[in-house]
């Protein structure tokens, strides 16, 4: 017994050598070893990442300041910049050398923090003394180019992989390709306006290319210039369509965004004539026509699968009601072939067009974002005049067929001006009017996508102002401007994570509720404008008549009250089964993840003691 004992106490002390000398050895070795179990490989390098890493030519040194003393009462902060840290250790060792990695740890008042904050790096305060600490990173190439993330926000921590290489990729390539934007989107701030920053789209389009405002219209297109953006070209005159037309045939690439109703354009009503609505709408038809393609210049498309939800005030108070024409799209409205949308997961949109070709077109189209079966289009008119949700939703019905709202068109195409330059256009240059060439373009039938509202979110973060985006509409853009320009390398890192789960399984109970209710619903509420209409007339015929009302009368308007309060009630009751569907939906899965998975795993751990037990005394009852 005694040297059972002694076995047993010496086989312990050596387990737990053992254990500490693993994991000391597997902390000086294999820090760079993972297993990734989570569902989009957030913490796995991509082979887009791995190829930028082996195509860097010159060397680029990495300088991460990380307060990691000062953070040590923040632990969200903490564990994350330690998985910053670890994340580029596995970017050098992917490098070939190329990449040189510094860490920092800038102390309070020491010469490291007063070289954080040369570098334009954002610290943030620590405690109640003044003290700051820093979490950020700066890059330098061989030929003194910079580029800086001022602090990594845990909040963009899904996009990690996507900002580090990104800071690689530009000091790898510090020359940008430039993209002209032309057109009457207010893409670009004016001088005087409260808020001096471009628009979030623009921003974003800066941190990889060279992006000029050409205005809205244009007589020359400079050889430098890689993609030409067209934006809500609503008023954009003949000369500028004919150099438009000329570049495209001479091999220049395309990227035109057109909207039937732009609802973030924010052109102001006449004065002199208030009564006229502003133009909202932007096509480039002329062109659009002779190339084989058509984007419809009176039609909303809308999409009960992809409705946003919005708060509308209707008779009952503040309602969340589908509206159809904003759409919020998900992955199965996206091309899983395409290298533009293969990685994205959300795209929001309001008030599109759809796209197709013509008739003996010698087009080819590759849809990029469509809409599910369940689609209509509506008329532009219907949702200009009548701004209640329920009202445009009652007039839904199923074309059981996809519109297409963006594609890559290519093909050959022949000139929209057969005749040459229009007359008195003052065109630079004396080239010869091009006939026929070939169209590489991406064209979207909606503006507003680009509008801040409907894909990032502002938020304060220690006092600094971090856009959060929403959907991936600029990831979008890029994506389509990348891979006009020739450059796919980025396209596997960006939006890996997703920003929002919704739970889908709720939302698809809420549409079946919905759509099974709808029609109960309006019969309910046409039985009551039906009763308030003959209570108004009855007493409005009473008091033309100046006579007291006889009680037949009486008895009529009290009839119709009872019927008023009926079918109020069975409304009510109608909206509280809607509910109740949801609330049940959610007291199951609560019930399933708080209670039913736990007791299951109680039982089985119960289970498994129990049966060990059985087995031991077994074996000792067989001994």
């Amino acid at each position: 017994m005694q040297n059972r004992r002694l076995i047993s106490g010496t086989g312990l002390i050596l387990a737990t050598c053992l254990f500490i000398s693993i994991n000391i050895i597997a902390n000086a070795v294999l820090t760079n070893w993972r297993l990734d179990l989570t569902e989009d490989n957030l913490y796995t390098l991509s082979d887009g990442t791995v190829n930028i890493l082996g195509s860097i030519d010159e060397p680029i040194t990495l300088r991460f300041y990380f307060s990691q003393e000062q953070l040590l009462g923040y632990p969200q902060l903490l564990n994350y910049g330690l998985r910053v840290r670890d994340m580029l250790r596995e970017y050098v060792a992917n490098s070939r050398s190329r990449l040189h990695l510094e860490i920092i740890d800038p102390q309070p008042f020491s010469s490291e923090e007063d070289s954080a904050v040369a570098e334009g790096l954002q610290s943030i305060p620590i405690g109640n003394s003044g003290e700051r600490a820093y979490f950020g990173l700066l890059g330098s190439n061989s030929t003194d180019d910079t580029d800086i993330i001022p602090f990594f926000a845990p909040d963009r921590e899904s996009a990690l992989e996507y900002e580090l290489t990104k800071l690689v990729y530009k000091l790898a390539n510090p020359e940008q390709r430039v993209v002209g934007v032309v057109g009457d989107f207010p893409l670009f701030r004016k001088s005087g306006e409260r808020d001096s920053r471009d628009t979030a789209i623009v921003r974003t389009m800066r941190e990889f290319f060279e992006v000029r405002d050409l205005g809205s219209n244009i007589n020359y297109i400079s050889r430098d210039i890689e993609v030409l953006m067209v934006v809500h070209p609503k008023r954009l005159d003949e000369t500028s369509r004919y150099v438009i037309d000329q570049w495209v045939l001479k091999g220049g690439k395309l990227m035109v965004f057109v909207d039937p109703l732009s609802e973030s354009d924010d052109v102001k009503p006449d004065p002199d004539s208030p009564m006229v609505i502003p133009q909202r709408d932007s096509n480039l038809e002329d062109l659009f026509e002779v190339w084989g393609l058509q984007v419809a210049a009176d039609k909303i498309v809308g999409d009960i699968n992809a409705a946003m939800r919005v708060q509308h005030r209707g008779a009952r108070g503040m309602q969340e009601v589908q509206y159809l024409p904003w759409l919020q799209l998900g992955s199965d409205n996206l091309n899983e072939d395409s290298f533009i949308t293969n990685q994205l997961r959300r795209i929001n949109l309001a008030t599109a067009s759809h796209i197709s070709l013509l008739k003996d077109s010698a087009l080819e189209i590759e849809p990029l974002l469509q809409t599910s079966p369940q689609s209509t289009l509506l008329e532009r008119d219907l949702i200009i005049f009548q701004r209640d949700p329920n009202v445009i939703l009652e007039n839904f019905s199923s074309s059981d067929s996809r519109q297409v709202l963006a594609a890559f068109v290519r093909g050959p195409i022949q000139t929209a001006f057969p005749k040459g330059k229009p007359r008195d256009s003052k065109i630079e240059g004396d080239d010869e009017t091009v006939t026929s060439g070939e169209l590489n373009a991406v064209i979207v039938a909606d503006t507003d996508m680009l509008a801040d509202r409907f894909w990032v979110r502002e938020q304060d973060y220690f006092g600094m102002q971090m856009p959060q985006p929403i959907a991936d509409n600029g990831d979008f853009v890029i994506n389509a401007l990348e891979n006009l320009s020739g450059n796919n390398d980025l396209f596997s890192l960006r939006s890996r994570g997703v920003y929002s789960r919704p739970f889908e399984v709720v939302e698809r109970i809420r549409r079946a509720a919905e759509a099974q209710y709808r029609q109960r619903e309006q019969e309910l509420e046409a039985q009551l404008k039906e009763a308030e209409e003959r209570i108004q007339t009855l007493q409005q015929e009473q008091g033309a008549s100046g006579l007291i009302m006889s009680p037949e009368q009486a008895e009529e308007i009290e009839k119709f009250r009872r019927q008023q309060l009926e079918v109020r009630k069975e409304l009510r009751a109608v909206q509280h089964d809607l509910q109740k569907d949801i609330e049940e939906l959610g007291s199951s899965l609560r019930f399933i993840n708080v209670t039913l998975i736990p007791l299951l795993i109680a039982f089985i751990a119960v289970g498994v003691g129990i049966f060990r037990v059985y087995m031991r005394r077994r074996r000792s009852d067989q001994s």
